[in-house]
């Protein structure tokens, strides 16, 4: 496999330095309907994603022990050539989708996800706002690596997923032309799965790919004013409630829980889940 480099790493300087310019842009020009930063907003959001960085150096180590070992047994080996690598990015960016919409649907994935939503404003500084229990989300790229996609050229292409997200994080950039707006993930489109009202609530689950939100039906075109944040926003720029106020809020359920089933419903419905208050069939959104 060839020596891939290190997308990330390598963006952390473009990241800070578009964060300071975009922060700038607010004291020269602003919208009434903008937030634009808030000191401690912002200080949070990159203490997570410093934290983060740091979390996710510990996580690598079971990972890449189980992507090893699938690869180890598959017969199948898929060549990294000029033309296999887009393939294998939008191959990457298709079981993205599937499990970030995993993660806004089953509550103890949520519970890792849900830091990236926790902020009520909507800036670059926003998109470093990431978990420290990243853990889960390598299991729904096993398959690429079941069929011969070799765990580097994974990571590869989930830091190229991961990056293109970055830009999507602002209200400084309006609506696309049409074509780009039909295929790509946009800051348009981005603001939507950010918003915490209404129709909003769980849509545009897409990486870089807008198409798969069009394909499986959860797309939805902004329209009315977003509104950032949970829909009940826990009020604390304290990095340690941030990172785990989910994972002790199901810790409570599970602690009231009166059967077995209660409890396996708390972990593995939808946030917002209560077996007091629902109807068989019904899922209340609590979060987004």
């Amino acid at each position: 496999m060839p020596d891939l480099p290190d997308v990330v790493t390598w963006s952390i300087p473009a990241f800070l330095l578009l964060i300071v310019l975009e922060a700038v842009s607010y004291w020269f020009h602003a919208d009434d309907d903008e937030l634009g930063y808030e000191p401690r907003d912002t200080a949070t959001s990159l203490t997570m994603g410093l934290g983060s960085v740091v979390f996710d150096t510990l996580w690598k180590i079971p990972i890449v022990a189980a992507y090893a070992l699938v690869y180890s047994l598959t017969p199948l080996r898929v060549e990294l050539t000029w033309w296999t690598l887009p393939l294998i990015i939008v191959a990457q960016d298709f079981f993205y989708y599937w499990s970030h919409r995993g993660h806004h649907r089953i509550r103890v994935l949520w519970a890792s996800h849900v830091v990236h939503h926790s902020s009520r404003r909507f800036n670059l500084s926003t998109a470093l706002r990431q978990t420290w229990t990243g853990a889960t989300s390598w299991v729904f790229y096993l398959p690429m690596i079941a069929v011969g996609v070799h765990p580097g050229v994974l990571a590869f292409c989930a830091s190229i997923n991961l990056v293109y997200q970055f830009w999507i994080h602002t209200e400084r950039i309006d609506r696309l032309p049409g074509p780009f707006e039909a295929v790509l993930n946009t800051p348009s489109h981005h603001r939507v799965h950010h918003a915490s009202q209404g129709s909003y609530l769980d849509r545009n689950y897409a990486g870089m790919l807008i198409v798969w939100d069009r394909l499986f039906g959860t797309f939805e075109a902004e329209g009315e004013r977003c509104v950032y944040g949970l829909t009940t926003n826990i009020d604390t720029y304290n990095p340690l409630k941030v990172a785990f106020h989910e994972y002790s809020a199901i810790a409570r359920d599970l602690r009231t829980a009166t059967t077995w089933r209660a409890r396996l419903s708390h972990l593995v419905r939808a946030p917002g889940w209560a077996h007091e208050v629902a109807a068989p069939d019904t899922v209340p959104d609590a979060a987004h």
